[in-house]
């Protein structure tokens, strides 16, 4: 009897190789949100030093605004890419060393789900009525309910939805993302906005967990952990809001039945969200110290130094201006909708109930 020999797998570059490769690109997040951080102080010393009267612009901007320049400009060469791509990984690191520093409360909580559910409704009525897919559609309102690119990329694959409607409303979602980290300061200020009621409203309205805390942390040190706090609770859904589509989509024939529920939501359950809620944990029955806080804390700044670098680094403006007008419509006009509402409910309930 003929024996057959398999062929042996082919392996992949080693650990060590794949670790060397990395160090060009984490260098460069090093450097530009270094860079970010060193524009920012330098502008604040000078100008105390001559008693100049200028707004503080937190490095977070400035990193941002430097990513964005190179990647536009002369782009990131290949070498950085695999280093620059761990950007997400840093924020992810950030949000956990967090850790429950600040409670939302009960109103908070109430807020997150009625955001939720308005982004839902008024993101299915605007693609019917622009016509667009309904899986576009359907990708478009579970990317803004929920934590942005990477609740589309969760999504794709459960409902069988085609790779250009994911690329559309991926190009959508980053582009309302970047607008965001420029408008929500602008307004919070304008309006006087306290830091919890402002960093609310970022976690509430801006998609994409790295700009919902950039977004945050351009405004403040405690807003920014607001807005991570809520947004992190939006993100905790991803699982079950994506096994509701899957399961609906399935209904219709049009894409694969859900086998076994709980191993689908664990697959797409953020796994970062259960070690910031551990560390949250430990924080609120005292196993931490204050001093061993302020070095999470601390930790939690150096990742997120790395992450803001990356934001500007990873986004293409020429990407985003290939993808079509309507996508594009449908999440504009839904994320101002939603910006507003969101805002006028925080609004609202912080002169009131006093968030």
């Amino acid at each position: 009897m003929a024996t057959t020999v398999a062929n042996p797998p082919i392996q992949g570059p080693g650990i060590g190789k794949r670790i060397v490769a990395l160090i060009p690109g984490l260098l460069l997040l090093a450097a530009v949100g270094h860079a970010g951080k060193f524009i920012e102080q330098s502008i604040a010393h000078y100008t105390k030093a001559n008693h100049i009267v200028f707004p503080n612009i937190e490095y977070v901007l400035w990193a941002i605004v430097i990513g964005l320049v190179i990647a536009n400009t002369v782009g990131v060469p290949r070498v950085f890419e695999a280093g620059v791509a761990t950007y997400e990984f840093w924020l992810k690191a950030g949000i956990v060393l967090l850790g429950d520093i600040l409670h939302l409360g009960g109103i908070s909580l109430l807020l997150v789900a009625v955001a939720i559910t308005l982004s839902f409704a008024f993101m299915h009525l605007l693609g019917r009525g622009f016509g667009l897919k309904p899986k576009l559609t359907s990708l478009l309102a579970i990317g803004s309910s929920i934590c942005g690119v990477s609740a589309i990329i969760a999504a794709k694959p459960a409902i069988d939805a085609d790779d250009e409607d994911a690329s559309y409303a991926i190009a959508a979602i980053l582009a309302l993302g970047a607008i965001s980290l420029f408008a929500f300061p602008l307004i919070g200020h304008s309006l006087h906005l306290g830091d919890k009621a402002y960093g609310l409203w970022a976690g509430l309205a801006v998609d994409n967990t790295a700009e919902a805390t950039a977004a945050g942390a351009l405004y403040s040190d405690a807003a920014g952990k607001v807005a991570v706090l809520a947004k992190t609770t939006r993100n905790a859904l991803i699982g079950f809001v994506v096994l509701a589509y899957a399961l609906y989509w399935a209904s219709r024939g049009e894409a694969k039945a859900v086998g076994n529920k709980a191993a689908f939501l664990w697959r797409k359950f953020p796994k970062f969200v259960l070690g910031f809620l551990l560390i949250s944990l430990l924080a609120t029955l005292g196993f931490f110290t204050k001093p061993q806080l302020a070095s999470l804390a601390n930790l939690s700044r150096w990742a997120f130094l790395l992450t803001f670098a990356g934001v500007g680094l990873r986004t293409s403006l020429r990407e985003l201006g290939k993808q079509g007008w309507k996508p594009f419509a449908v999440g504009a006009i839904g994320e101002v909708f939603i910006a507003l509402v969101t805002l006028g409910l925080v609004y609202g309930a912080d002169r009131w109930l006093h968030l």
